[in-house]
Parts: C-alpha cells; sequence; structure tokens
C-alpha cells in the first residue's frame, strides 16, 4: 500500500459511488454486487481499499477517463472492475482485488 494510498479516506469511496450513480454509472445490481453502503462499511473497517486509489492506479497505467465500477464477492474475495476509455477511446475493463489492490485481469475491447 502507497503513503497516498493510506492517505485516502473511506469517504472517498461513498463520494465516487455516489457520484457514479448520479451520472447513470450504476449497473443492475446481481446477487454478488455489494452496494454502496456495504462498500463503504468494508472500506471503512480496512477490509478493501478505497475505489479513488484504484482508479488513480487504472488510470496511471491507461490514462483516459473512468466510466464505472463495481464491487463483487466471489467465493469470499472481494474485487473491484473498472472500466475506463483511453485517449485513444478503447474500453479497458480492469480487475483488482480489492483488499490488496493487486491487478488481476485486464481485458481490452478491440471492436473496430
Amino acid at each position: 500500500m502507497t503513503d497516498s494510498t493510506r492517505r485516502l479516506k473511506p469517504a472517498a469511496l461513498c463520494g465516487w459511488l455516489c457520484i457514479g450513480l448520479a451520472l447513470g454509472w450504476a449497473v443492475p445490481v446481481a446477487a454478488d454486487d455489494i452496494g454502496q453502503d456495504e462498500a463503504l462499511r468494508l472500506a471503512e473497517q480496512g477490509h478493501i481499499l478505497p475505489l479513488q486509489a484504484l482508479i488513480e492506479d487504472a488510470l496511471r497505467r491507461f490514462p483516459g477517463r473512468f466510466l464505472e465500477a463495481e464491487l463483487e464477492r466471489d467465493d469470499g474475495h472481494y474485487t473491484y472492475e473498472l472500466e475506463i476509455v483511453t485517449r485513444d477511446r478503447r474500453v479497458i475493463e480492469l480487475e483488482y482485488d480489492a483488499a490488496t489492490g493487486k491487478l488481476l485481469d485486464v481485458d481490452i475491447d478491440e471492436d473496430d
């Protein structure tokens, strides 16, 4: 965990999720999706990293614009799925371990 990650407050998670909902980034909630109240509680308790830290990492790796994020629980593990659009207009989905911040998977949409 970097110093900047430690400085981020759990409230940033709620802020990004609330902004995303207000802008229509929400995706229908499936059985394994975690809602914003639960995500905030998990971040405040230190079980997961704040979403903002992973958004910053994703945009460092692939400069562009953040589109949406989902927090999911699968087999007891929490993962964030982030979607960004790069400056060259490619849509990229990144999957992170929500507890450690480790990048687990990158899926680049090559529809051209």
